[in-house]
This record gives structure tokens, C-alpha cells and sequence, in this order.
């Protein structure tokens, strides 16, 4: 159990952990990192430190969660420190724990303002890992030659996740994502789809983190609200596709796209926005969707499908196992026993 691991996360809008209904109301990015802490856990000490976490402690799937004082060393003395997104927190503790090394496991595209921090992340030693190659390939060109060494490892999803035999709706699209991630512009395109095919329906389902106008609400629209995990897999199951026909945001990884994949439900997605291409189980799925005519005859083409097979299947390379192998890889301890060199190749 040497060489313990500290998960650092300054930005969380609330305490979180492995515990059920922990996760609730919360993104992504939250619900990955615990499952790569409790899947280290067996082998590793494994920390997460909260800055939300102002009061009690807690011990869930063999991972302690605690809170964060960044004016004092972590009470733990960890081999390694990975955090959360935060570029500024990063240095800060490379300096506190100068034996240590410092990773940023990043899951967005920085700001603009970011790019004057690269230099002092260099300086200091500290790593970034991304959440694909395509986000991995733009932080290289963001940074230039200021960047420090960058990787990737994609988010997981689960070993079990499946087709089985609910029976698919050929009239039943879902949006599943914040509402900031075009919603608005998904609602217009469902509109004017819907003038083409009137039987179909929107269902949306909403994580609930982030309000956000999206214009007028289409006729057919299907308004789910927060899904717990197991209720957002059901409409998956049911759903002809995930239904994102919006160039607006780009996903640097794509969870939901992945897990519906693996339950073979097929993803509607704009070609070449963000990490679409990379995380489609295949490019059947990536159209230009500012073209109407596209979007429409690949929903057809899936409805005349349905009942006949899955329309999508999983990537294996994104199932939680192989994905925690890396982890386990890239933090071993050995590589924690010599910091600042690197052992991330670009």
C-alpha cells in the first residue's frame, strides 16, 4: 500500500463520494473519478480531497474522502497528486510536496487564460492527462512549445454494459446531457425533423448542474429531468438514438455517447466537434448535422433497422477494467519514485 494517491478536486460544487446517491445531480467528470479511485483502492492507499468537504470524512469502496486545506501540506504525504481540472492548484502543491508527482487529469477545454500557465506547470514537473486523444492533440496545439507533457486515458464505462432484449422505440430520440450542451439548437433541428417524420418524440434528460435558456420547448418534447444511472441506461435501451445533431459544444471525451454505444443505442453527432469521431463506435454516426436531408435519412435508415439488431456496439478499449489498467500503470510506484521526469509520453 505504499506510494498512496491523492485525488484533488477544488471545483466540485458539493461533497461527493462512492456512496449511493452521492453522485446525484452531479457531471461526469465526478462519477469517473470515483470509479478509478475504488478501482486503485485494493492495491493503493487512495485519497480524494474536496475543497466542498468542509465537515466529516467518509470511507466508501475502500477510498477516503476528506477535506482540503491548500496552506498546509496533504496530511497523507502522498507518492503521487492528481487534480481535478485545476491548473493553478497544481504548482501550488508540487511546491508543498516537492517529493512528490503532480498530475492535472483534465476533462475540458481550458480558457484562453490557461495558456499563460503552461510555463509554471513545466517548471514545476507537473503532468497532464486528457480524456482522449482528440482533446490530447488540441492541448498540444493550444499550448505550443510551452506545453508540458501531455497523455491521455479515455473515461470508462462499465465492464456489463450490454444490449439486451428491450424492445427499441422507432419514435423515441433522447437528448441526455446539461442543457448547455446545445439543447437549443438540438430543439430546432428536432423541429424541423419532426415536420418530416410527426411521430416522433424527444425525450430529455437532464443531470440537472447547470441552468440554461434554451428557447421555446418543441412539441414532443419528453421532459425526464434527473435520471439516477440505471433509469438513464433504461430509455437508452428503449430510445432509436441519442440525438445530438448540434456543432455548438464540443465533448473532449463523451461519456453518454460510450455508454449508449455499449447498450446499442446509436449516437446522432455532428462529424469532426470534439472527441465525436473518436468515441462513435462507428462513423456512421458522425454526419453534418446542419444538413436536414442527412439527419433525416440516417434516422430513417435506423428506424427501418430497428428490431433487427443492435444499432451500435461498445468500444472495448472504454470498458472500466482496461481503462483502470492504465490508471494503474501510469501511477505505479515506481514511476512515483522518481517525480518531475515525465513519465508521460506526448
Amino acid at each position: 500500500m505504499s506510494g498512496g494517491i491523492t485525488f484533488v478536486d477544488v471545483l466540485a460544487p458539493r461533497p461527493y463520494s462512492g456512496a449511493p446517491g452521492a453522485l446525484s445531480g452531479l457531471g461526469g467528470t465526478e462519477a469517473t473519478l470515483v470509479r478509478i479511485a475504488e478501482r486503485l483502492a485494493p492495491a493503493r492507499r487512495v485519497t480524494v480531497r474536496q475543497s466542498a468537504r468542509l465537515w466529516h470524512d467518509a470511507l466508501t469502496g475502500g477510498v477516503r474522502y476528506g477535506g482540503l486545506d491548500l496552506s498546509h501540506p496533504l496530511p497523507e504525504a502522498p507518492g503521487t497528486i492528481v487534480v481535478i481540472n485545476s491548473w493553478k492548484v497544481a504548482p501550488r502543491l508540487a511546491r508543498l510536496h516537492p517529493g512528490a508527482r503532480v498530475i492535472v487529469w483534465q476533462h475540458v477545454f481550458p480558457g484562453r487564460h490557461n495558456r499563460a500557465l503552461a510555463p509554471a506547470l513545466r517548471a514545476a514537473g507537473v503532468e497532464l492527462v486528457c480524456v482522449s486523444a482528440t482533446h490530447a492533440n488540441w492541448l498540444r496545439g493550444f499550448l505550443g512549445p510551452d506545453a508540458p507533457a501531455i497523455g491521455h486515458i479515455h473515461n470508462p464505462i462499465a465492464d456489463d454494459l450490454h444490449p439486451d432484449d428491450t424492445p427499441r422505440d422507432r419514435d423515441l430520440l433522447l437528448f441526455a446531457s446539461s442543457p448547455h450542451k446545445g439543447l437549443g439548437q438540438v430543439f430546432r433541428r428536432f423541429e424541423a425533423l419532426k415536420r418530416q417524420l410527426p411521430a416522433l418524440r424527444l425525450a430529455v434528460a437532464d443531470p440537472g448542474y447547470l441552468a440554461w435558456s434554451t428557447g421555446p420547448v418543441p412539441d414532443g418534447v419528453i421532459p425526464l429531468g434527473r435520471l439516477e444511472p440505471s433509469s438513464l441506461i433504461g430509455w437508452m435501451r428503449r430510445a432509436l438514438c441519442l440525438f445530438y445533431p448540434q456543432d455548438q459544444f464540443a465533448e473532449t471525451f463523451g461519456l453518454v455517447i460510450a455508454e449508449a454505444n455499449a447498450v446499442g443505442c446509436p449516437a446522432l453527432l455532428h462529424r469532426g466537434l470534439g472527441a465525436n469521431d473518436e468515441v462513435a463506435s462507428d462513423q456512421s454516426q458522425c454526419i453534418d448535422t446542419a444538413d436536414g436531408t442527412a439527419v433525416a435519412a440516417q434516422i430513417l435508415q435506423w428506424r427501418e433497422a430497428t428490431g433487427l439488431r443492435p444499432l451500435a456496439a461498445a468500444r472495448p478499449e472504454f470498458r472500466l477494467s482496461p481503462v483502470a489498467d492504465q490508471w494503474a500503470d501510469l501511477l505505479r510506484p515506481a514511476a512515483a519514485d522518481h517525480p518531475r521526469l515525465h513519465a508521460i509520453t506526448d
